[in-house]
């Protein structure tokens, strides 16, 4: 479990990092203001994954449950940062109206902007529904103690 939080902060700098590295082709991407957002999205799954690698030992969840919420987690922040910046390229705009306004990618590239961010937001639901259960369950066992 430990050798899990650890990769959680390492994995949460590294995305952190990119983040920040995202920030510097802001002015190059298709749709800056998506550029800006992939920019933020990265800043800020970063520093998440890095907060849940740090309380990671304090979750009571069965070893598979575990394996599933570090997949999603890992998955989710990581595909978050990856498919705004490829909106950000593409200019898309259907799954992300506001940012994306006055954008219009092809077709195929709605879909697939659309499709992953479909999955990093069934990803990110169920990762963070796995994570309430098992600190709501270290709660509960520490009250049985």
């Amino acid at each position: 479990m430990e050798r899990d939080a650890r990769l959680l902060i390492a994995l949460g700098a590294l995305l952190f990092l990119l983040g920040l590295v995202s920030g510097l082709v802001v002015p190059l991407v298709s749709n800056p203001r998506m550029g800006l957002s992939g920019h933020l999205e990265g800043v800020m799954n970063g520093t998440f994954l890095i907060a849940i690698g740090a309380v990671w030992t304090r979750l009571v969840l069965g070893p598979r449950q575990l394996a599933w919420t570090r997949a999603l987690l890992i998955y989710g922040t990581f595909a978050n940062w990856g498919f705004i910046g490829l909106a950000s390229v593409f200019g898309t705009s259907d799954s992300t109206p506001i940012a994306g306004a006055g954008h219009v990618g092809a077709p195929w590239q709605e879909t697939i902007v659309t499709g992953g961010l479909v999955s990093v937001a069934l990803a990110m639901l169920i990762a963070c529904a796995l994570l309430v259960v098992g600190f709501f369950n270290a709660r509960r066992s520490e009250s049985l103690a």
